[in-house]
C-alpha cells in the first residue's frame, strides 16, 4: 500500500463474500485532489483474506479517515462499489464543490463564481448544476482524455464520479441504449470557450467505447475525420480564437440496436460568408486558404495558378495576419486531404473542390477601373482567364457578368452596366455566394458518406439518435451586426428550450418521487423571441418587409420602422426612444435589445444588404452554365426560372432554428456549457470581469436557480444507506429490512428537521446543503474510530500472515536444500569411485590394444600430454626443447613438433619486413639465406645481447650480404683482388694513429683477408691470422678497433673503424676470421698498439649527442648518447 501524507489520497477497502464464506479485501487508493482529477486510482491491491471485523450482510460499506487520509469500506456483491460524488465534499474549502447546486449562497454570483475559481486552479475544469456540466477552457493539456479515462466513465451511473465531459456523454448514451429515446448534447459558450474540443473529445468517446466492427470503424473513421473537414472550410483564426467556429453545427450520430454508431447527419446554420470577402485586424479567412497556399503541392498550386505567398491575394491580407504561429497550415493540409479520401471524396472531387476555393482568391484579385462614361470595366484580364478555366464558364461571359447586372421588367429584360462600387459588391456577392454554397454542398456530401442504410428489419432493430449541437454562444462586442443579431436571437431560443426542459426534468422527477410541486418563477425569455420571431410585428418581419418593399429602402429606414412598430416594447430602445441620458451611449443608427444575458446594441448598417443577400441574375446564369460539377449542382436552373423571390437570409435562419427547435424537443438533451476563463488564451489565468459576463449570458445563475428551487440534493435510498449507514447504531454495520426504513430511522437518528427533507418513492430529497454538509462532517468524525479499528486489526492479520508464508517458506528451503546436498554428496562419492576403478584397470592394461578397459586411462594419458605440451611449446624457432611424450604418442609427438616448427617458420616469414623480401630474391634460395640470417642473428646475440646499447636497434634489421655492389667499388681493386670473392663490402670512416684525422675508406671482407680499400688503392691487407682481436665500447657508438700481430712487418698497428652498421660488420667479420670469441668490450676505453711499440688510447663517455674528437691529453675522445640501460 502506498500512503501519502498530504492527506488528499483516499483509501478505498471494499469485502466480497464468496459461495464458500470466504471473504476477499480489496484496496483502492484514489486521488480527492492532489492529481486535480478526483476520479484517478491507483492501482488496486488484492488481499486473499481478512479476518471478519464484524458479521456483514451482503451488501454494505462504511467509511473512515485512516490517519489523515479519508477511506470509504464497503462491501457489495459482484458488482462491486465506485468512487461516490460525495468522495470530494470533505474538500470542498479547498477546490470548491462540484455541484453548483450543493452551494449555500446559490443566489449570490460572487460565490458562483469563487467555486469556479477554487476548482479551475487545481485543474478541476468541469463543475455540475444538476445534470447541466459546466466547462472552463483550460488552454494546456489536463492529460484527462485518455483511453483509461474513457474507460473509468463507461456504464458508471452519473453521480458515482467527478465531473466530466465522458459522464454526460456516457450518461446520454445509456439512456438511449436502455430507454431507447433519441438523446442530445447541446454545446454551447462563445468563441475561444472550448465547444469544437468537447464536440471532437465526445465524438472520441464514442469512437472508442461503443462496439466495433469493419462497418463501424469504417463509420467511426468518417465520422471524426468529418471534424477536420468541417474545419477547414467553416473555421477561421479571430480576435478570441484561434480555431473559432465560423458556422453552427447539429450533427446527429445514428446508432443501432447494439449501441455502435452506423450512421450521421450534419445541420450547418449562419456560416459567416462575410469572411470571405473581409476580416477584421488581427482575423484570418477560413483555414482552407492558407492551408491550400502553404500545404500544396507545386504541381497542383500551378494547376490551380496560384503562389505559395498569401499577400498575393486580396482576400487574404486584410487582417494583416496571415500566417499564425499556433497554426501549421502545412501539417492541417495534409490532415484534410487525408480525411477527404476517408470520406469518400474522389480525385475529381478534390479537384473540383480545390479548384472553387482557388477561384475565391482570384475573384478577389479582379479589379476594376472607371470609362469615360463612369461604367466599370475588368482591368485584370489574367484572373479572368483563371476563373474561366476553374470554374468552368466563357470568360467573356463571366467578364460582361461582373460588370453588367440584368433587370426584368415588364418582361423585357434590361442590361445595366454597373459603377466601380456595384462591381465590387458584385464581384463579392458571387465570391460570398460561391463559398457559401459549396460549403452547403460539402456538408451535403459529408451527410452522404454518413448516411445510414436502414436494417431490412424495421421496429426494435431501427436506429436510434445521438445529436451534438455545436454553435455559437451569446456574442457581445463594441460593434455588433446583423451576424450578432441571429447568433443571440438563437441564444434566446435555446435558452427558452433550456429553462423548459430543466423545469420539465425537475417538475417530472418530483412527480415520479410523489413529492409536491412548488412552482418556481423565472424569467420567461418569450417576450424577447417574441420581439424578433413575431409574424408582422417582430424584427425579422419587419426586416423582410423593408427588403421587398419597391422604393429607397436603406437601413434607416428599417430603424425608422422599427422604433414606429415596437417603440412599446419594454425591450426595445433606440436613440430616439431613449431618455436624455441613455442617448449618451446609443448612436443614431443604432437600437438596443434587452436578452436576458443583458443589454446589446446592434448597429442597423449593413443589415438590409447582409439580409438580402442578393446575387445578380447574369452572374447566377453564368454560373448554372458551369462545367464545375460542383458549381453545377450548387447553381440550379430552376432559380432562373422561378418567379417566387427567395427567401432572405434572417427568415431562412429562423426557419432553420424552428426546424432545430423541433428536433431538439424531440430529443432528452443534456447540455455544456463552455466558458472562457480569459481572452488572451493563457493557461492558469482566471478574468472574473470576463467569466461574470459569460456567467450571466450562458444563464447559468438562472439554471441555478431553478435547480435550487426545491431541494438541492437527492440520492437513492441505497446509495444514501450505504455512505452513511456508519453514523447510526441500529443501521451499523448492515440494516437488513428495506432501505426506505432504513434512511427514515437514520435521519430520525441524525436530528433532521421535517423541513430539510423530503422522503420520495426511491430518493431522499435534501433541501438545504447546510444539512448534508453537517451529516459529511460528521461521517468524518465517525470515521476516526472505524480507521484506528481496521488499523489495528488489518496490521495484525497483515503480519501474521507475512511470518507465517516466511516460516512456511523457510521450512520448505531448509528441506529442499538439505534433500539436495545430500543428493550430491553421494553423487561426488559415486563418480569418484568408478573414476579411480577405471584408472587403475587401465593401468593395469595400458599395454594392451585399446579396449574398453584401458580406453578411460590412455585418453587420460593422452590428454595429460597435449596440456603439459599446450603448456610448454617452443617459444621460437631457436627454442629446441620439446616435452617426452608417452611411448604410445611417440609418432603423433613427432607430427606435432614438426608441424610447431613450421607454423612458427610461417609465422615469422609472415613477419619479414620488405626489405628481407627483396633481399631474399637476391640469394639463390629461402632457406640457404634464412639459415645465414639465422646464424648471423643468433653469433650477434651472444656476442652483444645484453653488452652493447646500440644492438637492440640492430635486431629488426635485416643483416645484408653486402653494403656495397661492385659497381661501387673501384674496378682496379677488383683487378688486385683478382679470383678472391668479396664476401661483405661495406663503407667504413678510419681515424689515423697520429692526430686521428677521420678518413673516407671502404672495408672488404673476402676469403682470407680483410681489406682497407682507399679508391682505388688498397691501402692495408689483414690476413685473418694476423687478426688477433676486435674491442668495441659498451656505449652506442659505432667505433671498433681491429688488433693486428705486431710482429708483421707489413703491418703499422692496429686500425681504429667506425661503421654505421658496426654489429653486422662486427657480426660479419667475426664469423669470416672465426674470431668470435675474440671480440671484447670494453666499458670505459680501448687501448690499441699504434706501431713501434707505442700505444693508443680512445675514451669513451656518455652524453647527449655523438662526438668523436682528439682530447687534451692525446686520447681519442669519444661522446656516445645512451640508449639502453644494462
Amino acid at each position: 500500500m502506498h500512503w501519502c501524507n498530504s492527506g488528499c489520497k483516499e483509501l478505498r477497502v471494499w469485502m466480497l463474500h464468496n459461495n464458500s464464506g470466504k471473504e476477499c479485501c480489496w484496496v483502492h487508493v484514489l486521488n480527492c485532489c492532489k492529481d486535480k482529477q478526483e476520479n484517478q486510482p491507483f492501482p488496486t491491491i488484492k488481499v486473499p483474506a481478512v479476518v471478519p471485523l464484524v458479521c456483514w450482510s451482503h451488501e454494505r460499506s462504511y467509511s473512515f479517515r485512516l490517519g489523515n487520509f479519508a477511506v470509504d469500506l464497503q462491501a457489495a456483491g459482484s458488482d462491486g462499489i465506485r468512487l461516490t460524488m460525495e468522495s470530494a465534499l470533505t474538500a470542498r474549502d479547498r477546490v470548491g464543490v462540484q455541484d453548483f447546486v450543493l452551494l449555500e449562497n446559490f443566489t449570490s454570483e460572487a460565490a458562483f463564481i469563487e467555486n469556479l475559481r477554487k476548482r479551475f486552479k487545481e485543474n478541476l475544469i468541469y463543475t455540475y448544476i444538476g445534470s447541466v456540466l459546466v466547462s472552463v477552457n483550460p488552454y494546456k493539456d489536463l492529460e484527462i482524455y485518455s483511453k483509461q479515462h474513457m474507460e473509468r466513465y463507461r456504464g458508471v451511473s452519473f453521480y458515482e464520479v467527478s465531473p466530466h465531459l465522458y459522464a454526460i456523454a456516457d450518461n446520454s448514451y445509456r439512456s438511449l441504449r436502455i430507454e431507447r429515446k433519441d438523446q442530445c448534447i447541446l454545446i454551447s459558450g462563445e468563441s475561444g470557450a472550448g465547444k469544437t474540443e468537447a464536440t471532437k473529445k465526445i465524438l472520441q468517446y464514442y469512437a472508442v467505447t461503443c462496439p466495433a466492427s469493419d462497418q463501424v470503424e469504417t463509420v467511426k473513421d468518417r465520422l471524426l475525420q468529418s471534424n477536420p473537414v468541417l474545419e477547414a472550410f467553416g473555421n477561421a483564426k479571430t480576435l478570441r480564437n484561434d480555431n473559432s467556429s465560423r458556422f453552427g453545427k447539429y450533427m446527429d450520430v445514428q446508432f443501432d440496436y447494439k449501441g455502435a454508431p452506423v450512421g450521421g447527419h450534419i445541420l450547418n446554420y449562419l456560416l459567416e460568408k462575410s469572411r470571405v470577402v473581409h476580416q477584421n485586424h488581427g482575423e484570418r479567412n477560413f483555414h482552407i486558404f492558407y492551408q491550400l497556399l502553404e500545404g500544396g503541392e507545386d504541381d497542383l498550386l500551378r494547376r490551380l495558378g496560384l503562389e505559395k505567398n498569401p499577400q498575393q491575394y486580396h482576400y487574404l491580407v486584410k487582417g494583416q495576419c496571415a500566417r499564425v504561429s499556433s497554426i501549421s497550415d502545412k501539417n492541417d493540409w495534409k490532415v484534410v486531404r487525408r480525411a477527404l479520401s476517408v470520406i469518400n471524396f474522389n480525385d475529381n472531387e478534390v479537384e473540383d473542390l480545390l479548384s472553387i476555393v482557388a477561384s475565391v482568391l482570384h475573384l478577389g484579385n479582379v479589379q476594376f477601373a472607371a470609362d469615360e462614361q463612369g461604367n466599370a470595366q475588368v482591368t485584370t484580364e489574367n484572373q479572368i482567364k483563371y476563373l474561366a478555366r476553374l470554374l468552368g464558364v466563357e470568360g467573356s461571359v463571366l467578364r460582361e457578368a461582373l460588370i453588367h447586372k440584368t433587370i426584368i421588367a415588364k418582361g423585357e429584360e434590361l442590361v445595366s452596366p454597373l459603377n466601380l462600387e456595384q462591381a465590387a459588391y458584385a464581384r463579392d456577392a458571387l465570391a460570398k455566394a460561391v463559398y457559401g454554397r459549396t460549403f452547403s454542398w460539402l456538408v451535403n456530401k459529408i451527410n452522404k458518406s454518413l448516411a445510414y442504410k436502414e436494417a431490412e428489419c424495421p421496429g426494435w432493430r431501427s436506429a436510434t439518435v445521438l445529436g451534438l449541437l455545436d454553435i455559437y454562444g451569446f456574442e457581445v462586442f463594441q460593434h455588433n451586426s446583423f451576424e450578432q443579431f441571429c447568433i443571440n436571437y438563437c441564444n434566446e431560443k435555446l435558452q427558452q428550450l433550456f429553462i423548459e426542459l430543466t423545469l420539465k426534468s425537475e417538475q417530472e422527477e418530483y412527480e415520479s418521487e410523489g413529492i409536491a410541486w412548488e412552482p418556481v418563477q423565472y424569467f420567461n425569455n418569450k417576450i424577447i423571441c417574441d420581439l424578433v420571431e413575431e409574424k408582422f410585428k417582430g424584427i425579422i418581419s419587419i426586416l423582410d418587409e423593408e427588403c421587398l418593399r419597391p422604393g429607397d429602402a436603406t437601413d434607416m429606414t428599417f430603424l425608422e420602422k422599427l422604433e414606429e412598430t415596437v417603440k412599446n416594447h419594454p425591450h426595445f430602445l433606440t436613440h430616439k426612444l431613449a431618455d436624455q441620458k441613455t442617448r449618451k451611449s446609443l448612436g443614431r443608427e443604432e437600437f438596443r435589445l434587452l436578452h436576458y444575458a443583458g443589454e446589446v446594441t446592434y448597429s442597423v448598417t449593413g443589415f438590409l444588404d447582409k439580409n438580402n443577400d442578393l446575387l445578380f441574375r447574369n452572374l447566377k446564369e453564368t454560373m448554372c452554365n458551369s462545367e464545375n460539377t460542383i458549381i453545377n449542382h450548387c447553381f440550379e436552373r430552376t432559380e432562373l426560372t422561378d418567379k417566387k423571390r427567395p427567401e432572405t437570409a434572417a427568415t431562412q435562419f429562423k426557419n432553420s432554428l424552428s426546424k432545430l427547435m423541433e428536433i431538439l424537443m424531440s430529443k432528452e438533451p443534456s447540455y455544456i456549457r463552455c466558458i472562457k476563463p480569459n481572452d488572451a488564451k493563457q493557461a492558469g489565468r482566471f478574468d472574473e470581469v470576463l467569466i461574470r459576463h459569460q456567467v450571466k449570458y450562458l444563464g447559468l445563475m438562472e439554471n441555478l436557480r431553478v435547480r435550487r428551487a426545491g431541494f438541492a440534493y437527492r440520492r437513492k435510498y441505497e446509495i444514501f444507506l450505504q455512505r452513511y449507514k456508519s453514523l447510526c447504531s441500529e443501521t451499523w454495520p448492515t440494516w437488513e429490512g428495506r432501505p426506505h426504513d432504513g434512511v427514515a430511522v437514520l435521519v430520525k437518528h441524525l436530528g433532521y428537521k421535517q423541513e430539510e427533507y423530503k422522503m420520495g418513492r426511491t430518493k431522499i430529497f435534501i433541501r438545504f446543503p447546510k444539512t448534508l454538509f453537517a451529516t459529511e462532517d460528521a461521517l468524518e468524525i465517525r470515521k476516526q474510530s472505524l480507521a484506528t479499528k481496521i488499523q489495528a486489526t488489518w496490521r495484525g492479520f497483515y503480519w501474521r500472515q507475512k511470518f507465517l508464508h516466511m516460516k512456511h517458506s523457510a521450512i520448505t528451503i531448509q528441506s529442499w536444500w538439505r534433500g539436495t546436498q545430500g543428493r550430491r554428496k553421494a553423487s561426488k562419492k559415486k563418480w569418484a569411485v568408478e573414476t579411480i576403478r577405471r584408472f587403475i584397470k587401465g593401468f593395469i592394461y595400458r599395454n594392451y590394444p585399446r579396449c574398453s578397459e584401458n580406453e578411460y586411462f590412455l585418453d587420460y594419458i593422452r590428454y595429460s600430454f597435449l596440456m603439459n605440451l599446450k603448456r610448454n611449446l617452443p617459444k621460437n624457432v631457436l627454442d629446441k626443447s620439446w616435452p617426452t611424450p608417452p611411448p604410445s604418442l611417440y609418432e603423433v609427438s613427432q607430427l606435432l613438433r614438426q608441424l610447431c616448427m613450421q607454423n612458427m617458420v610461417w609465422s615469422y616469414c609472415k613477419r619479414i619486413s620488405p626489405e628481407w623480401k627483396q633481399q631474399i630474391q637476391k640469394t639463390s634460395g629461402f632457406c640457404f639465406f634464412l639459415s645465414l640470417q639465422l646464424d648471423q642473428k643468433v653469433v650477434a646475440s651472444e656476442m652483444f645481447k645484453g653488452k652493447k646499447d646500440n644492438y637492440p636497434q640492430s635486431v629488426p634489421r635485416l643483416f645484408i650480404n653486402t653494403r656495397l655492389g661492385t659497381e661501387e667499388i673501384n674496378p682496379k681493386v677488383l683487378q688486385v683482388l683478382g679470383n678472391e670473392t668479396i664476401k661483405y663490402a661495406v663503407p667504413v670512416v678510419k681515424y689515423d694513429r697520429k692526430g686521428y684525422k677521420a678518413r673516407v675508406r671502404q672495408l672488404l671482407l673476402t676469403q682470407n683477408a680483410i681489406f682497407i680499400v682507399e679508391e682505388a688503392k688498397i691501402k692495408q691487407r689483414i690476413d685473418y691470422a694476423n687478426l688477433t682481436g676486435i674491442s668495441v665500447s659498451s656505449l652506442s657508438d659505432s667505433l671498433f678497433v681491429l688488433h693486428v700481430r705486431c710482429e708483421d712487418n707489413k703491418q703499422k698497428g692496429d686500425v681504429v673503424l667506425q661503421s654505421d652498421h658496426v654489429i653486422e660488420t662486427l657480426t660479419k667479420t667475426a664469423m669470416s676470421a672465426d674470431k668470435i670469441n675474440n671480440v671484447n668490450i670494453s666499458q670505459g676505453s680501448i687501448k690499441f698498439t699504434i706501431g713501434q711499440g707505442k700505444e693508443g688510447i680512445i675514451d669513451f663517455t656518455s652524453g647527449s649527442e655523438l662526438l668523436i674528437a682528439k682530447a687534451k691529453n692525446g686520447h681519442l675522445a669519444v661522446v656516445a648518447p645512451r640508449l639502453n640501460s644494462r
